[in-house]
């Protein structure tokens, strides 16, 4: 049976994603948070495609902090940039905008993602 916390973030999820949508122009860019590692990917709501993605566990990380986190969000801009993609839509996916969430975000932005 799920927490009361799950429960909470699939409650908030299904708020967002009623809300926000991603395009091939404007993709959308979501997040996912474990207690081991922070996945970040590029998503083409239109046609289902994954257009870019980076984890924690690519850039061969050994601890998960904010500084990983800021990396992660540098290295998906990198590679949104050679796909083609300057513009997002941000997903955070029902977790709070804090933490490793926010640095995942603002690493991506000095990366030159627009959000």
């Amino acid at each position: 049976m799920a927490t009361q916390k799950e429960l909470r973030r699939t409650r908030i999820k299904m708020g967002i994603r009623k809300r926000i949508t991603g395009t091939m122009q404007k993709p959308r860019l979501t997040v996912f948070r474990s207690n081991t590692a922070i996945y970040a990917q590029l998503i083409d709501d239109v046609t289902g495609k994954t257009l870019a993605s980076a984890s924690s566990s690519d850039i061969k990380a050994k601890n998960l902090n904010l500084a990983t986190a800021t990396s992660v969000g540098k290295t998906l801009a990198e590679k949104a940039k050679a796909a083609g993609v300057e513009t997002v839509v941000f997903d955070r996916n029902g977790y709070l905008y804090h933490g490793r969430i926010k640095a995942l975000a603002e690493g991506a932005r000095e990366g030159g993602l627009k959000f």
